[in-house]
C-alpha cells in the first residue's frame, strides 16, 4: 500500500521537480513512513536524523506523521499524511522556501482518480494498485487506524481502468491492496471485493491478479461469492488471512471481529474448490493477556490449519492503542514462543512443499532474483526460483527442489 502511495508521489514531483536516484544528489528526502511496530518507528526517525546531520531537507510521509506527529517533528522539515500526498509537491515548494508545512488534516480523497499521474519504478512486470484506504476494525493493538482512518472504497470503475492501463503498457501481475481487501465496498453498503475481481478478469490479455490481505469475518461472511471470483485463472490462488491468535478469548481482547472457526472454514473452503491454495497468515506473539496456554493453542492451530506462510510479530505497544496500557509479557518469554512458532512454521513449509518434487508447473516470470536468478509465480502464488526466461514470460518449469519457502524449477 505504501509503494502505491509512493508510485503518485513520485509521479507528482516528477511534473515540476527532477527525481534522483541517489540521496548523495538530493537536496530533499521523502520517508514514506510506516508505524506498525515501535522497532520500526525508532529506525525511520534515526534514519531522518541522520540525513538531517547530512545537510539534506527531509519531508516524512505516510503513517508515522500521525502515529508519532511530535517525534517526526523533531527530525523532519515537513509532514504529510497518507490522505494528503497528492499534495506533496507543494510540501516540497514549502521546504524549499524554508517553511515548515504540516500536512496532516483529513482529507477523503478517492486515489483511484489519481492513477494517472502515478510514476511506478518499472523494475519488474508487478504493479500495485490500491482500492480503499482505511478499515472497518478497531483492533487493540493498531495504530495504522489513527493514521489511514475509516474505510474509504475507490471507484470500482477507476481501478478496473487502472488494471487495465497497466496490462496494456507491459505490467503481468496486479497485487490489489488496501488495509483490508476484504472489507471492500461495505461503506458503499455491500461486499465488492468479488465484483471487482470478476470485472478485472474480464480485461483482454494474460496476466495474473494477487489480493492482498483480507479479514477472516469479511471472507466468511461472503465466501462463495469469493471463491467464485477466484475460478477464473487470472487470479492468483492466494489468499492472505491474518488470524492473529487461536485462543478466542485473545481475539476478543484484540478486539478482533472475528474467531478461530472463521479462518478454519475459509481456508477449508478455499482447498477444498482449489487444487493448490497458498495460505497466509499472521499471529501475534506475546500479546499481553495471551497466557502460556493461550499461546499453545495458536500452536496447534497453525499445526492443525498449516497455512504455507506465516508471519509471525512479537506485540509491540503503540501509543494512544488500548494495548498500550497492559502489562508487557516478558521479553525472553515472547522470544520463546516465537522461536517455536517459528520452527513449526519451517517445518510446515517443507512439508507442503515437498509434494511438489518432480512436478511440472506453468509459472509467470516476475521479477529478477538473486545470483542471476529469475522469480516466478506457480498459478497459486507459489514463489519458483529459475535460472532462464524473460520478465513477463509464462514457461513450463519441473520442480527439482524446495525451501520452507520456495520451489526451485528447471526450465
Amino acid at each position: 500500500m505504501n509503494q502505491a502511495d509512493s508510485d503518485i508521489m513520485r509521479g507528482v514531483i516528477s511534473k515540476n521537480f527532477e527525481l534522483v536516484d541517489s540521496i548523495n544528489e538530493a537536496d530533499i528526502v521523502i520517508i514514506n513512513s510506516c508505524g506498525v511496530v515501535d522497532f520500526t518507528e525508532r529506525k525511520i526517525l534515526k534514519r531522518a536524523k541522520s540525513l538531517k546531520i547530512e545537510g539534506k531537507k527531509v519531508i516524512m510521509a505516510g503513517c508515522l506523521p500521525r502515529i508519532a506527529t511530535k517525534n517526526c517533528i523533531k527530525v523532519s522539515d515537513a509532514l504529510v499524511s497518507p490522505d494528503n500526498i497528492h499534495l506533496i509537491d507543494i510540501a516540497v515548494r514549502s521546504v524549499i522556501r524554508g517553511e515548515k508545512p504540516i500536512m496532516i488534516n483529513k482529507n477523503s480523497i478517492d486515489k483511484s482518480e489519481l492513477s494517472c499521474v502515478k510514476k511506478r519504478l518499472k523494475k519488474n512486470v508487478i504493479a500495485i494498485v490500491s482500492i480503499a484506504e482505511g478499515c472497518t476494525g478497531k483492533c487493540s493493538f493498531c495504530a495504522t487506524r489513527f493514521a489511514r482512518g475509516r474505510l474509504r472504497s475507490f471507484k470500482l470503475e477507476n481501478i478496473v481502468e487502472e488494471v487495465k492501463k497497466c496490462i496494456q503498457i507491459g505490467f503481468k501481475e496486479i497485487q490489489i491492496t488496501s488495509q483490508d481487501t476484504g472489507a471492500y465496498g461495505l461503506d458503499k453498503g455491500k461486499y465488492m471485493l468479488p465484483d471487482l475481481l470478476e470485472a478485472i478478469s474480464r480485461i483482454e490479455g494474460n496476466f495474473r491478479v494477487r489480493v492482498g490481505m483480507m479479514n477472516p469475518k469479511h471472507a466468511m461472511e461472503m465466501l462463495s461469492d469469493l471463491i467464485n471470483s477466484f475460478e477464473n485463472e487470472k487470479i492468483y490462488k492466494f489468499i492472505h488471512l491474518p488470524v492473529q491468535s487461536g485462543d478466542e478469548r485473545v481475539l476478543r481482547d484484540m478486539n478482533r471481529d472475528h474467531g478461530v472457526e472463521e479462518f478454519v472454514e475459509v481456508v477449508r473452503e478455499f482447498r477444498r474448490n482449489f487444487d493448490d491454495v497458498m495460505v497466509s497468515t499472521d499471529i501475534i506473539v506475546g500479546y499481553p493477556t495471551e497466557s502460556e496456554e493461550s499461546f499453545w493453542k495458536t500452536y496447534e492451530l497453525i499445526k492443525e490449519a498449516e497455512p504455507d506462510i506465516v508471519n509471525i510479530t512479537r506485540f509491540s505497544k503503540r501509543v494512544f492503542t488500548p494495548a498500550f496500557k497492559l502489562k508487557e509479557i516478558h521479553g525472553w518469554i515472547v522470544k520463546e514462543r516465537s522461536r517455536k512458532l517459528t520452527e513449526l512454521a519451517r517445518n510446515i513449509g517443507l512439508k507442503r512443499n515437498s509434494r511438489f518434487l518432480g512436478k511440472k508447473l506453468r509459472v509467470l516470470i516476475t521479477k529478477n532474483g538473486k545470483d542471476d536468478t529469475k522469480l516466478a509465480r506457480a498459478d497459486s502464488y507459489r514463489p519458483v526460483v529459475i535460472r532462464k526466461g524473460n520478465l513477463g514470460n509464462f514457461t513450463d518449469v519441473k520442480i527439482v527442489d524446495y525451501k520452507f519457502n520456495y520451489l526451485l524449477g528447471a526450465n
